[in-house]
């Protein structure tokens, strides 16, 4: 059999996929969605950083260094506080795990054979999103859960709650073309989640996260500042608790999401179609 006759099925996949209209890939859409819950049914193990992450984060950090970073006694405050900076600290910490399930599934072959049907490149990884927000959302409930029995309060009306969650929700969808991109140009999923956790650690302990940037040195604060998740714990926290300034770190937080998707998405498409 030749070389070309081999390959055949891809560069016809390719030319299918200018034609495919958006009904046609909402379909395709829908059942990769499906495929992967399918998978998440069959491996219910693979849920358990989702189901576990929110609870060990709340109760560690407001047992643990709620005392110190509040003082003794007031962890009530604190948790205020923490809650909606684990929310915005949540999308970050699922995204890497799209990464290196998207490089696992190109090691056991599964997308090679996505890319030899007649489906468009960019529905194989936006069902892979789809699911990974599913994911998201039902570790954000638990997070909160656990906030309402350790007494967080809602001093914001219910569609700035709502707003909250949405909003954590974009960005982490945002951050996630970023480690889809990075599970397609690297070898091993180990080496997703080593490169994932150099990145993860700046971002999340030098951020509003856990404490008041004025508590930090003045270099340290200074990146806090520009901290993406910064801007996003401070819109999540003055949503939920109902004060505190919402437009400015709200909109510098979409236009992150909206930067990062329209420059990381492309380039993720292109490396999935070329990757070999």
């Amino acid at each position: 059999m030749s070389t070309a006759t081999m390959t055949a099925p891809r560069v016809k996949a390719g030319a299918d996929e200018g034609r495919i209209g958006l009904r046609a890939n909402l379909r395709h859409i829908g059942a990769l969605v499906r495929r992967n819950a399918l998978q998440i049914k069959q491996d219910p193990e693979s849920m358990m950083d989702v189901l576990l992450m929110p609870i060990i984060f709340i109760l560690l950090f407001t047992y643990v260094f709620g005392g110190a970073i509040a003082g003794k006694g007031n962890q009530h405050d604190y948790i205020q506080r923490l809650v909606p900076g684990i929310m915005a600290m949540m999308g970050l910490n699922i995204a890497m795990a799209v990464g290196s399930g998207v490089n696992e599934d190109f090691r056991k072959g599964v997308m090679d054979r996505f890319r030899t049907m007649p489906i468009a490149r960019s529905s194989v990884l936006i069902a892979k999103i789809v699911v990974e927000i599913g994911r998201m959302l039902i570790a954000t409930a638990i997070l909160l859960g656990m906030g309402f029995l350790l007494g967080l309060e809602i001093g914001g009306t219910l569609w700035q709650f709502l707003g909250a969650i949405v909003l954590c929700t974009a960005f982490g969808a945002a951050l996630m073309w970023i480690f889809i991109l990075l599970g397609l140009s690297v070898k091993t999923p180990q080496a997703v989640q080593g490169m994932a956790m150099l990145v993860l650690m700046p971002l999340e302990f030098g951020s509003s996260i856990f404490a008041p940037p004025t508590s930090m040195p003045g270099w340290l604060e200074g990146f806090t500042k520009v901290n993406p998740l910064s801007n996003l714990a401070d819109a999540s926290r003055a949503l939920i608790n109902g004060h505190g300034a919402v437009t400015h770190p709200t909109l510098i937080t979409l236009g992150w999401a909206v930067a990062i998707t329209a420059v990381t998405m492309p380039l993720a498409v292109a490396k999935f179609r070329k990757k070999t």
